[in-house]
């Protein structure tokens, strides 16, 4: 049988199962009563076993298609559990109706679960919601604006109907949506000509309204990071809950009389409902928990717990038990399943298909596995339980072996997109490749005679100005340099320019050669040749629970390409946060440790070692690998051990700090070094290191991301690869920056400890650590309060630090040791005090600390109340705030460059030039040196020259935005193909419109330059009645002539003269006759 039919039967047969409680005498008692409107109880409800009560109460109520079930659990995350436990029983959908995260009347934060919430209300006055609703406590305990009021202020709207977008529009303003240039966020919208974009609370896409006239032509749904439609619809409803926002009602309120209620845990329900109720500023505005309780039974409603409380008229006791623990040690397990060979069937849920195969072939050989007893289902469960009526053990992979499991889900992406670091805004400084460096002053629509274009102003010192039309924006660059003094504007005229640009240009030239006489020099080194396609490894690539990102499998090829090589690797892994990097370093490990060799990881922190080790322990805890670790967490005994183990080649992994570089480490057989974040290493450290990558395969990983254009000017010379996708599931970080004040943190920390999770008060004084401790805990007193810092004693600082992952306590006040690697998910919300006293790139591993689990993460940068800030300090906050999404390293990298220097990137030395040329300019100097030295071709741009009448432009009523229309003029100006630029045309009418004649206008000009630039032509201009082309090779120019049916000829050794016609009087007439010239059957093949 194969894997994939297997599991399709098992997937059956769990989806089946709750049908055995039907056949149970006082469960079918439990359904009479609830059908009836009355009470029950059922108690022994063990483990996962409450979502097979709520599958087989949810298949009878479904068979009678009646009012929805509400499941009430104690807290979000319970919620969550129940809902992913009961997808392997049920094939019906589930919703949540979540609790609102912000607090009523607080503005500040984007709140998406207040959307959520608007959906379910919406669908239950529809009568369209899913069959079961789960919902916390807390969400239940908030209130819910009035069926009246909802209906009140919601539109419809209808494809072909008419609309007045004057009254639409003011009603959204009203209502408190914000017009924006582009859509990105719930209750925003943007007009732009007949396009009305919009993007209401309660959906989970935006939505574009295209107008002919005032009747409604079209009504597309888009996506937020590309901007383009993705469907049709033929109606949609807007609603907009205004400022004078009413929230009096009850969810009770919305549900049908016949709803059933499912109390997960009756006693922790309630107590959880206390506890939030007792945190709240103000009680009085949210549903007390004995009123709740007295609504829920009003309603047909059983209590599902593991003991029951009090008697009850209707009671039923499961047929279910827990399971035992496991020990997690492979051969253990095998030993532990074997208990259950002559009485059970045993079904381990896996999270991949990877891992169905592996548990496969560790249990092959068991009695359980030959009487067909043990099966390997797909799913996610929470916590195993024994069904003793059917003789059926259900238990996970992750109870056998002691994983932790990151429940991560799609999501509304939610967050501004990132601002490609070469956006202009008017006062900028630039470079203008011919005359130097200038100030940006914006766009100007200048009028020449005979044509109409926009220009981009460029003022040079003196206040002489530089228009550049912007089909020409390529010989203008943002300057970002590397001093942080302002250069000198650029004297038109002046050879200064000239001078510096030619520096500039032998200083890349000297850095490409001396870069790749080192790559030569590695490349005849002997070194290891790994294999990587072996059975095990696809095993263990299989058992990764996400979907790889397009980076990280390319990355993997990348590195997998360079262990197959004799030549040791070196290769630079880049990643913002969270981006997958140490995935990527465990396969690699895994392929050394499964080609016989040992595997070295070199970490900059104790506690970063520490959360390594338990990372690479899970991941690699279905193979026989021994993982252990050596800092200054181990004891002396441990390390000696250790020590005797690398030596003897029994340990495969060690995870260590510095230590790790000493003398006394030695390996049996060392054939792969993973180091993180290098930079942060001593000069001893690192000069160890470079006498380990002359034998052995080095990978060095690093959370600063490359940009791209460096990158892409090293390649061939420095293995980079950079992963800058973001994995689907997380969501973009919330960046606040706040003067520190008590109601603000109390907020915050308030609305993370009612979502079950922790926080992070970070504060780099270790003095006064203490007297804030104390202050905090004065304005959160409900809060479990802990202190941690590089100075207390390694056992006491490890204990913290470990009762913190294990929420032992909530609030963890710390110096910045927390900024390298504590990977905790649960905590999800920090402050970082006195953030304009740290730097960008600081701030941003900070940040990267929150936002690792499926909720919304909250990052507050914290300001002295009285202090003013630096205007340096200023912009680095804005900065850190503007970029919340995922993969903003890259753009704050960006801007830190622009704030402290590039030179770090490519050592001291090329400072002066990178501030001389800007750091753009200098890339490409890079670059093009070294596609010479390795004699590669130059890069081919086209670069045709127009001068010929008529209006060609973005006008402002088209696209309004400055960002995107500059955005706009520099990809029409790198269009290179006839494919390309269609794909462009396609863009622009969805975005804003069919093209006005002057954008139509643009892209037939593109048209012809592609045209032209096939021909060897680098400029068209109209003369008289005349066309000129001038050409740079003789040769094609002939062609050109012999081929053409067109009156062309050759006048001098670079200049082709065309005779226009009597008819060519009009722009469009003389444009349709210049490209007749190139309209022949073999102009593209030549």
């Amino acid at each position: 049988m194969n894997s994939s039919t297997a599991t399709l039967t098992e997937t059956d047969r769990l989806r089946q199962l709750s049908r055995c409680l039907a056949a149970q005498k006082d469960f079918v008692q439990v359904v009479a009563s609830l059908e009836s409107g009355g009470i029950a109880n059922i108690d022994g409800v063990w483990g996962s076993s409450c979502a097979l009560v709520a599958a087989e109460l949810l298949r009878q109520r479904h068979n009678d298609l009646q009012g929805p079930i509400v499941a009430v659990s104690g807290s979000s995350n319970a919620g969550d559990d129940f809902s992913d436990d009961l997808a392997l029983f049920t094939e019906l959908p589930i919703t949540e109706f979540p609790a609102r995260l912000a607090a009523e009347g607080n503005p500040l934060l984007q709140d998406e679960n207040e959307g959520q919430r608007l959906r379910i209300l919406k669908e239950l006055m529809t009568g369209h919601c899913a069959p079961l609703v789960v919902a916390s406590i807390q969400s239940l305990l908030q209130p819910v604006p009035p069926k009246s009021y909802l209906a009140a202020n919601t539109r419809v709207l209808r494809q072909g109907e008419r609309l007045d977008l004057e009254s639409l529009l003011s009603w959204l303003v009203d209502s408190g949506y914000h017009n924006t240039s582009a859509v990105e966020l719930p209750c925003e919208f943007s007009i732009r000509g007949g396009i009305l974009d919009v993007f209401a609370a309660d959906w989970t896409l935006p939505v574009r309204i295209e107008l002919f006239d005032d009747e409604i032509s079209s009504l597309r749904r888009f996506e937020v990071a590309t901007q383009r439609s993705i469907d049709i619809l033929d109606e949609i409803d807007i609603t907009a809950l205004g400022s004078d926002f009413v929230t009096q009602d009850h969810f009770f309120s919305f549900l049908p009389e016949d709803t059933w209620f499912l109390l997960l845990d009756p006693e922790s329900v309630q107590t959880a409902g206390s506890h939030y109720v007792e945190r709240l500023e103000r009680p009085q505005d949210q549903h007390s928990v004995p009123e709740t309780f007295k609504r829920i039974a009003q309603f047909a409603n059983v209590s599902a717990s593991t003991l029951a409380q009090g008697t009850w008229e209707t009671q039923c006791r499961l047929p279910v038990e827990s399971v035992e623990r496991f020990s997690g040690d492979v051969q253990k397990v095998r030993e532990e399943l074997e208990q259950y060979h002559d009485r059970e069937e045993v079904f381990v849920l896996c999270q991949t298909e990877g891992e169905v195969q592996r548990l496969q072939e560790i249990f092959r050989d068991t009695a359980l596995a030959s009487r067909g007893k043990l099966h390997f289902p797909v799913g996610r469960l929470q916590s195993g339980f024994r069904l003793t009526s059917e003789r059926i053990v259900l238990v996970s992979g992750n109870e056998l072996f002691h994983r932790t499991d990151i429940r991560r889900m799609p999501n509304r992406r939610l967050g501004k997109k990132i601002d490609n670091f070469l956006d202009l805004r008017a006062g900028d400084l630039v470079v203008h490749l011919s005359h130097g460096i200038g100030r940006y002053r914006g766009l100007e629509l200048l009028d020449k005679e005979i044509s109409v274009e926009e220009h981009l102003a460029i003022e040079f010192q003196g206040g002489t100005k530089i228009y550049v039309p912007a089909s020409k924006i390529g010989l203008v660059q943002k300057y970002i340099g590397s001093t942080k003094s302002r250069p000198r504007l650029a004297r038109i005229g002046s050879k200064t320019w000239v001078r510096q640009k030619q520096a500039a240009e032998l200083a890349a030239v000297d850095l490409a050669s001396e870069m790749l006489q080192l790559q030569a020099t590695r490349s005849s080194r002997p070194g290891i040749s790994f294999t990587c396609d072996t059975q095990w490894q696809q095993e263990f690539d299989a058992l990764f629970p996400y979907e790889e990102t397009p980076d990280q499998w390319i990355a993997m090829q990348d590195i997998r390409a360079d262990m197959v090589q004799v030549r040791p690797m070196d290769r630079l892994l880049c990643g913002d946060v969270g981006f997958g990097k140490t995935e990527l370093a465990i396969r690699a490990a895994f392929t050394a440790i499964d080609n016989g060799y040992q595997v070295a990881v070199l970490v900059p922190t104790t506690i970063l070692a520490e959360q390594h080790f338990r990372t690479f322990q899970e991941r690699m805890s279905e193979f026989p690998c021994r993982v252990a670790r050596l800092s200054r967490f181990c004891s002396g005994t441990e390390q000696r051990e250790v020590l005797a183990g690398l030596c003897s080649g029994k340990i495969d992994v060690v995870i260590g700090t510095h230590r790790l570089a000493s003398k006394d480490v030695a390996f049996q057989n060392l054939g792969l070094v993973v180091i993180d974040e290098e930079q942060r290493f001593g000069v001893e450290v690192k000069e160890r290191l470079k006498t380990l990558r002359t034998t052995v395969d080095v990978l060095t990983m690093t959370a600063t991301p490359i940009p791209r254009t460096l990158h892409m000017s090293l390649v061939g010379v420095r293995d980079i690869s950079n992963l800058t996708t973001a994995p689907e599931e997380r969501i973009a970080v919330e960046t606040r920056v706040a003067r520190f004040h008590h109601d603000t943190i109390r907020q915050a920390i308030i609305r993370e400890l009612n979502r079950g999770g922790q926080i992070y008060f970070v504060h780099n004084r270790v003095n006064d650590i203490g007297i804030l401790a104390n202050r905090l805990q004065q304005i959160v007193p409900e809060a479990r309060l802990q202190i941690g810092h590089g100075q207390m004693a390694e056992a006491e600082l490890e204990q913290v630090m470990m009762d913190f992952v294990d929420h032992r306590f909530d609030l963890l006040v710390a110096t910045t040791i927390v900024e390298s690697g504590l990977d905790i998910p649960n905590a999800n919300t920090i402050f970082v005090d006195e953030a304009d006293r740290y730097g960008l790139a600081d701030l941003h591993q900070l940040r990267g600390r929150v936002g690792r689990y499926k909720h919304r993460a909250y990052c507050y940068l914290l300001i002295d109340a009285a202090k003013n800030v630096t205007p340096n300090a200023a912009r680095r906050l804005r900065a850190i705030e503007e970029f919340s999404d995922m993969g903003a390293g890259f753009a704050i990298a960006m801007r830190d460059l622009e704030i402290r220097g590039a030179g770090n990137i490519l050592g001291t030395q090329q400072s002066g030039h990178i501030a001389a040329v800007g750091y753009e300019l200098y890339c490409d100097l890079l670059e093009q040196s070294v596609r010479k030295l390795q004699q590669k071709p130059p890069k081919t741009e086209i670069d045709v020259a127009l001068d010929l009448p008529g209006q060609a432009y973005l006008p402002n009523d088209y696209v309004p935005d400055m960002r995107s229309k500059i955005d706009f003029y520099r990809r029409f100006s790198r269009i290179s193909s006839d494919d390309e630029l269609e794909k462009l045309a396609e863009e622009l009418r969805d975005r804003f419109g069919s093209l006005p004649p002057p954008v139509q206008r643009m892209f037939e000009l593109q048209a012809l330059r592609i045209d032209a630039s096939v021909w060897q032509i680098d400029s068209i201009r109209h003369e008289d009645t005349y066309l000129v082309y001038t050409y740079t090779d003789r040769r094609r120019a002939e062609q050109l002539v012999a081929t053409s049916k067109n009156n062309l000829r050759i006048v001098d050794s670079q200049s082709i003269y065309r005779t226009l016609s009597a008819k060519a009087n009009t722009p469009d007439e003389i444009l349709s006759e210049c490209r007749s010239v190139f309209t022949l059957p073999t102009a593209r093949s030549a």
